[in-house]
């Protein structure tokens, strides 16, 4: 399926460079505290997805379940897929306990398990879920990250299940290779480690996405659509 992940990549990545050099000597925030000393204005400022939630939900079958929601923040994809199907089992990882905690208030008596945890090193366990999904989260990790991650994410997927993804998605290869350029910039001159989280996007392109999906043992990967910057890819084990 042929998508448009910018509708007009020059303006684009003219607004993303003034951007970098408006921002160049910010320091860098690390996940958890970027996420807890906002989780009071997320989800307002969170709302210009809010089509792309809302497809996330279409794009979930109710008999999918249970449902595993990686970097699930306080359950704006979810708030959507439990109005659709209210009795469907879910799992959510986040890292920020802030934002769980906001999701547990809004969602007490689903079917609703929460773990606070880095779902990079956590195990996902072995064919537990008919399905998993992420959204606007896996857009701040390296592709070596992703591709050990989507290994993890096919094995805890049972037979004929499916990863849904919908995320930031580099319009280019400029694009990707800037970001991750200014990325590694900001931790040298911070002095910040490579396992330690930080809140910068380094998005990958489409082809790159779905090769790291391939490669983690998803038979067949596709692009269903892009709303507002966030893409959407889906893969069968």
């Amino acid at each position: 399926m042929e998508l448009t992940i910018r509708a007009d990549v020059s303006a684009h990545m003219r607004e993303l460079k003034q951007w970098l050099a408006q921002t160049r000597d910010e320091p860098a925030e690390d996940m958890n505290g970027f996420f807890a000393a906002r989780v009071d204005t997320y989800e307002a400022h969170m709302s210009v997805w809010d089509k792309a939630y809302g497809r996330v939900a279409e794009l979930t079958p109710g008999d999918c379940g249970p449902l595993l929601d990686l970097g699930c923040g306080t359950g704006l994809e979810l708030d959507r897929i439990f109005a659709r199907w209210p009795e469907l089992a879910v799992t959510g990882v986040d890292l920020c306990a802030a934002m769980l905690e906001k999701l547990r208030a809004k969602h007490a008596g689903r079917r609703l398990e929460l773990r606070c945890a880095d779902y990079l090193a956590m195990d996902l366990g072995a064919e537990q879920y008919g399905a998993v999904v992420s959204v606007e989260s896996l857009h701040h990790f390296t592709p070596e990250q992703k591709l050990e991650l989507y290994k993890k994410i096919h094995a805890a997927l049972r037979p004929g299940g499916f990863f849904l993804e919908a995320d930031y998605i580099a319009c280019c290869e400029e694009e990707e290779t800037l970001l991750r350029a200014e990325s590694a910039r900001r931790r040298a001159r911070a002095n910040i480690p490579a396992d330690v989280f930080i809140h910068f996007d380094t998005p990958l392109t489409l082809e790159h996405e779905l090769a790291l999906l391939r490669a983690a043992g998803f038979s067949y990967c596709e692009a269903v659509d892009s709303i507002a910057g966030a893409t959407f890819l889906r893969g069968r084990k």
